[in-house]
């Protein structure tokens, strides 16, 4: 090293809408391709990845010169989504330092992008925007690994032009947002811009800026709150899964102290916290990945913060991904207390209300928040697999739309597989978080329009039929005629009554051809049997009848958005009713 470390590196969070690049931008920096492996390319758990300082220095080569950083370089972490970024927790705080958020030069702002916008404001995290795939504007002359400060004066003027204006649009978008941001370049002050970095994860080009505008921020900024901290390690569990070799290990963020072999910890599991010792700890090599490293681990009597580590245990019965560790140093009870009120989930639950189910406490939080914006009740939460018992207890619920599971990255036990065929109960599973939401979203709206077509089949709904000439099939007992339905609908048992307001008879049947239908919708010609009318009598051809609505109903068809020939028709009925009762149906 190039000096001696006395701060650690800073833990820098990559987010923004799916698909803008924030896997591929990390894949470039560390030369991986992390990217492919993940479910529809879509990172749905967190990694972390160290860029020690040399590596920076490197890389930024062309702008640094003979400058030195005391920062000893940045962690990495890549998030499956916005929200998981508020579910990495340090003692109630966020657990990143820094953050990047990727934005697509063609797509500019999106909602995800505005969600993490307003997450970093929340949390005061300070960030860099990298606007992403800038070798994609028409006409760029691309110059793989350099600068951007030196490729963008290789590019023809309306290249660069087109250019600003993507950065003054989107410049303009994070100013509705409540930030204002320049390109880093064009920067003076720091403190009152937010700096935007335009960069190409697949040529390369910007990222040595985007390095450096990191870094330079860390040391200028962040160098107080980065003091190496001696004493009892703490970290967050990202994963728990099984290592060949090694049986159950966790994946670790240590964002605090030291952590060794041998020490005693407290992790956060389903339930009670769990006491247990450390057996290894394994640090994979820099700018190699935690999730999927492409070499060995190395095997460490200690780690400092800030790293992302593999330890094996003596038990890990129990334990979560999202979950805290500490390592314990004096009072264990106490360490025990503190571990059991940082695991303790504060979701908001209703008795009426979804279930949800994920893989990680920090999928469940994301899981959770999405459902609280859109006003979802949440019946009961757990990580885990979906069970038989949930299935059963989701069938319970005597509102429809709430007989449903919500399950993030979570398999389906083949119990609770049978269930869902006998309790009738929807669940949906999915590995990317929105689209587990656009799923249910649409499922609703179906079950919306069902309730809606199901409700209207209980009342009798406006409508007004016109009795055809040459279509008198049979005068009476029943009389048969042909109709044309002018608005609204018509249904069998329905009273018909005329112009004036009498009563002319009761449809038994409605008959198109040979099939028998439920009822007959606007623009319909169908056959009706009306029973206790005859033809030339209570009723004639060329005829207007309208649908008999009980006065009682009247105002309970206000709860239907009647079109505006429904609406209507109910008028004209109302003011055929109104001749001889004016407060028929007030």
């Amino acid at each position: 090293m190039r000096y001696p470390m006395a701060i650690r590196q800073p833990i820098v969070s990559v987010l923004g809408h799916v698909d803008h690049g924030k896997t591929s931008l990390l894949d470039y920096i560390r030369g991986s391709t992390v990217v492919e492996r993940e479910a529809g390319l879509i990172t749905q758990h967190i990694g972390a990845t160290e860029v020690p300082i040399d590596h920076i220095y490197d890389v930024c080569a062309d702008l640094i010169g003979a400058k030195e950083f005391s920062v000893p370089g940045l962690l990495f972490i890549d998030t499956p989504g916005h929200q998981s970024f508020t579910t990495l927790r340090a003692r109630g705080g966020s657990l990143a330092d820094l953050a990047v958020l990727v934005v697509d030069v063609r797509e500019g702002m999106k909602p995800q992008t505005i969600e993490s916008v307003a997450i970093l404001k929340r949390f005061k995290t300070p960030f860099v925007v990298a606007l992403n795939k800038i070798d994609l504007i028409p006409g760029w002359i691309s110059h793989p690994n350099r600068p951007f400060v030196l490729t963008i004066k290789e590019q023809n003027e309306d290249v660069r032009t087109e250019l600003d204006n993507i950065l003054y649009n989107l410049s303009a978008r994070l100013h509705n947002e409540g930030v204002s941001a320049e390109r880093y370049d064009r920067i003076d002050d720091f403190t009152k811009n937010f700096a935007i970095v335009p960069v190409s994860a697949r040529t390369g080009e910007g990222v040595p800026d985007l390095l450096l505008v990191l870094i330079g921020l860390a040391q200028r900024f962040l160098e107080s709150e980065l003091d190496t901290e001696e004493g009892a390690g703490r970290g967050t569990i990202l994963e728990v899964k099984e290592e060949r070799g090694l049986g159950p290990a966790i994946d670790v963020i240590v964002y605090s102290g030291t952590i060794a072999k041998g020490d005693m910890v407290v992790l956060g599991t389903s339930s009670k916290p769990l006491v247990t010792k450390i057996k290894a700890v394994l640090k994979p090599r820099p700018l190699d990945e935690i999730r999927d490293p492409r070499e060995r681990f190395d095997s460490v009597k200690e780690v400092s913060a800030a790293a992302g580590v593999k330890i094996v245990c003596q038990s890990l019965e129990g334990v979560v991904a999202g979950a805290p560790l500490k390592v314990v140093r004096g009072d264990r009870d106490e360490v025990v207390r503190e571990i059991e009120e940082e695991t303790t989930l504060k979701i908001p639950t209703s008795e009426d209300g979804i279930i949800i189910k994920a893989d990680a406490i920090g999928s469940l939080e994301a899981l959770a928040f999405e459902a609280e914006n859109a006003n979802l009740p949440i019946r009961k939460f757990e990580v885990g697999a979906i069970s038989r018992r949930d299935v059963v207890e989701a069938s319970s619920h005597s509102d429809r739309l709430h007989k449903a599971i919500l399950g993030f990255n979570v398999d389906v036990l083949p119990e609770a597989k049978e269930a869902i065929l006998t309790y009738g109960t929807k669940v949906f599973t999915n590995d990317v978080l929105y689209r587990l939401f656009e799923d249910y979203q649409k499922w609703i709206e179906e079950q919306k329009r069902e309730i809606e077509v199901g409700k209207r089949s209980e009342f009798a709904f406006p409508g007004k039929i016109k009795i055809l000439p040459n279509c008198v099939f049979r005068v009476s007992k029943p009389a048969i005629v042909g109709v044309r339905v002018l608005t609204g609908r018509i249904r069998g048992g329905q009273t018909l009554v005329s112009v004036d307001g009498q009563e002319v008879g009761k449809i038994r049947s409605i008959r198109s051809g040979e099939d028998v239908l439920k009822e007959a919708i606007a623009g319909s010609e169908v056959a009706i049997a009306v029973e206790g009318a005859t033809v030339g009598r209570q009723i004639n051809v060329e005829d207007i009848l309208y649908v008999e609505i009980p006065e009682s109903k009247v105002k309970d068809l206000e709860i239907f958005e009647l079109n505006v020939d429904e609406r209507m028709t109910l008028d004209e009925l109302l003011r055929i009713k109104r001749k001889s009762d004016p407060f028929w149906g007030m």
